[in-house]
């Protein structure tokens, strides 16, 4: 009889703990949702400030899961912390390096997400082709496996020219991604038939070595049918950096 108890016991204890624990996937959702429907988002942001690597780690174990995760978190703090105080904006530079996002028992700056995390380590000014190495073990722990170029299609940085605010799943990301990236890149691009040459967004310049350089860039273009054929030049567009907040869009199911 007393085993029975106590096996009820543990069994019980078990169910509390799995009630208990936090889905992190779902939270990074939540918040960007509430945020979209003008909802308080107070609980998901403590929660995220209470998070700890390990918390993290055990969850966001995949490529996918982890850049849905920290895309929503990006694009959600940008959303947050401009509509707060839009004179950040006015220092762009400083404003990204700002330590501000509290969680995994760091505050990390939307540099550090960007870079160090979604784009495995690389450096900002470098077109994509310089690594930093010796990184601390959170980074290194957190940052993706490999570099998605989608990303530079999802996140939001505040600015008009920046692609709209959407929320991205783990298990749909690739579907979420190639709708965004196609309908960004519609809306970015134009194309001379004549010569061959696209006009598109500054994103291919400035992160060119995520994209295969260039010549990815362009194939990019002819994969996604933005132009017929794959350009035989490329040329880029100015970058519209008015602060444009509440930019959002849905995925179709």
């Amino acid at each position: 009889m007393k085993q029975f108890f106590l096996a009820l016991v543990f069994l019980a204890t078990l169910s509390l703990n799995a009630q208990d624990r936090v889905n992190y996937s779902q939270v990074s959702q939540d918040l960007l949702q509430n945020i979209m429907d003008k909802k308080s988002y107070n609980k998901q942001v403590e929660i995220l400030a209470n998070s700890t690597l390990e918390d993290l780690t055990s969850q966001l174990k995949t490529d996918n899961q982890k850049i849905a995760f920290w895309v929503n978190v990006y694009n959600s703090f940008i959303q947050i912390s401009l509509t707060e105080n839009p004179k950040e904006y006015e220092d762009r530079g400083a404003y990204f390096k700002k330590p501000r996002v509290k969680i995994a028992g760091e505050t990390l700056s939307f540099d550090e997400i960007e870079h160090d995390i979604l784009r495995r380590s690389r450096v900002k000014l470098s077109w994509g082709y310089l690594r930093k190495y010796f990184r601390p073990k959170y980074e290194r722990k957190l940052r993706v496996k490999n570099i998605d170029w989608r990303i530079h299609f999802a996140l939001n940085c505040g600015a008009k020219s920046c692609p709209p605010v959407a929320k991205f799943t783990p298990e749909d990301l690739d579907k979420e991604f190639d709708f965004m990236t196609t309908e960004y890149l519609k809306e970015q691009t134009t194309y001379n038939k004549e010569t061959r040459t696209a006009k598109s967004v500054s994103l291919f310049s400035w992160f060119r070595a995520d994209f295969g350089g260039l010549c990815g860039a362009r194939q990019i273009l002819a994969d996604y049918k933005i132009t017929p054929k794959k350009p035989k030049k490329l040329k880029f567009g100015d970058y519209d950096w008015t602060l444009s907040l509440g930019n959002f869009r849905k995925i179709p199911k």
